[in-house]
């Protein structure tokens, strides 16, 4: 049967969209009714809710969205690595649907059910560590930093909060206050939440030093300048998101950790775009051998449905006063149902470890390219969490103007990439999962294409 979706046809079987996973240009982009759509957008949306790829989106299917011209586009975003399973996943499409036609609301907080619990369960069993854990839910990223950095102050009775260069946490007030990057995230948005703190990341590329080294620089910073005894947390990316996909040198993060545990620090760990199978684990904390006090998820977790969730040990997750947690849309049923079948979809699919084969296939071949570029300052990631990092190669600076021209290039073709970095000089690479080799090969092909040519 089909479906019409705005004025385009599109295939549906049984459990999601059945797109040909392909890439096909029948106008420019943007095509007419694209741009009739973003005139629209324009005259009713504030200017300050961007775009990133010029197309309205009308079906989207494993790893491709069509748009409203009938362009079908490459997705290497994943919607910013929300749609990790792919979009529309069939197991996804067919609990939503389930759920959808039982109740769509009670707010957990009123009438309880049993999806909250399983996705609880669920997440205190994949998250790192066999200690006891508790989790709550909540709507999105932000959401559940700031209940994370709520639990971590009752907890510890403590306020101030160490967050870190380059870091990227969320754009409500608290959030901003974390996040390092003025714009557009911050720009005239003042004044911030107090007591939070900066400290220096490790940035193997930019500051050569160890992972030994670059955690003294940051403890001696937090020790003098604020006190050990004065910090309720410290939080951080495992691996940096909007900051530009920044790596680590190994033993920063585990240097940290100590840190926390010698002075009754909670260890928050940022997972909200790292989490769920992006790095070729289900936390990217795994690869640094480390166990958060409090660990933040969203993004993948749903599959495109809202939901975020804050999971820690037991007694610092029960340090709130009955009723000091909780929102009106947390945990909603459908997103539940959501997240139950993406997180059986990892598990049944090992997507983990095809998340690991697609990031060898986009280092390798950045890597390759490399060696005959040397605007090409650096090639990092884990998993199909993978960053190009451009510059000037007479000086090394950041290159912000290169990014965008390979980016823009790259959507102009059909490739829907998207830029990241404090430098605003990363392409980083968020394919779903779901991607085929074929696509995703087609999809580097053009991106090569694009920086030879700028």
């Amino acid at each position: 049967m089909t479906a019409s979706t705005d004025h385009i046809a599109v295939d549906i079987l049984p459990g999601g969209p059945a797109l040909p996973q392909e890439r096909r240009l029948v106008t420019a982009i943007p095509g007419p009714r694209s741009q009739e759509l973003l005139e629209r957008k324009a005259a009713a949306v504030p200017v300050g809710i961007g775009h990133t790829v010029p197309i309205h989106a009308v079906a989207a299917g494993g790893g491709v969205v069509v748009d409203a011209d009938g362009n079908s586009l490459i997705d290497l975003g994943s919607g910013i690595a929300v749609t990790t399973v792919g979009n529309s996943h069939p197991k996804v499409v067919e609990a939503v649907q389930r759920q959808v036609a039982s109740f769509t609301h009670t707010c957990f907080m009123v009438s309880p059910y049993e999806s909250y619990v399983a996705v609880a369960e669920a997440l205190n069993r994949l998250t790192p560590g066999d200690h006891e854990k508790k989790s709550a839910l909540f709507n999105s990223g932000a959401e559940a930093v700031e209940n994370a950095i709520k639990i971590a102050r009752k907890h510890t009775g403590r306020q101030a909060v160490v967050a870190f260069d380059h870091g990227y946490h969320g754009r409500t007030n608290l959030t901003m206050a974390l996040t390092a990057k003025t714009m557009p995230y911050k720009h005239g948005f003042g004044p911030f939440a107090p007591e939070v703190y900066r400290a220096p990341l490790s940035y193997p590329f930019r500051d050569g030093l160890s992972g030994a080294e670059a955690a003294k620089r940051a403890i001696t910073m937090i020790e003098k300048q604020i006190g050990g005894d004065q910090v309720a947390a410290i939080i951080i990316e495992p691996i940096q998101g909007e900051g530009g996909f920044i790596v680590p040198a190994d033993g920063f993060l585990p240097a940290l950790v100590e840190w926390c545990r010698a002075n009754g620090v909670v260890f928050i760990a940022d997972e909200v775009q790292t989490g769920f199978g992006r790095t070729g684990r289900m936390f990217a904390s795994e690869h640094f051998g480390i166990v958060p006090d409090l660990i933040t998820t969203a993004k993948g977790i749903a599959a495109g449905l809202p939901l975020a969730a804050v999971t820690g040990r037991a007694e610092i997750m029960d340090a709130a006063h009955p009723g000091g947690l909780g929102g009106t849309y947390g945990g909603n049923p459908i997103a539940c149902a959501a997240a139950l079948a993406a997180i059986d979809a990892y598990e049944t699919e090992d997507l983990p470890a095809r998340a690991t084969a697609m990031g060898s296939v986009i280092v390798d071949r950045f890597t390759e390219a490399q060696r005959g570029d040397a605007r090409i300052g650096d090639v990092r990631g884990l998993g199909a969490m993978v960053a190009v990092e451009f510059v000037d190669p007479a000086t090394g600076e950041p290159d912000a103007a290169l990014t965008s021209a390979v980016a823009k290039a790259a959507i102009a073709q059909g490739v829907i990439v998207l830029t990241c970095g404090t430098f605003g000089n990363v392409i980083r690479f968020l394919p779903p999962l779901a991607l085929g080799d074929e696509l995703l090969n087609e999809a580097l092909d053009i991106v090569t294409a694009a920086l030879a040519a700028a």
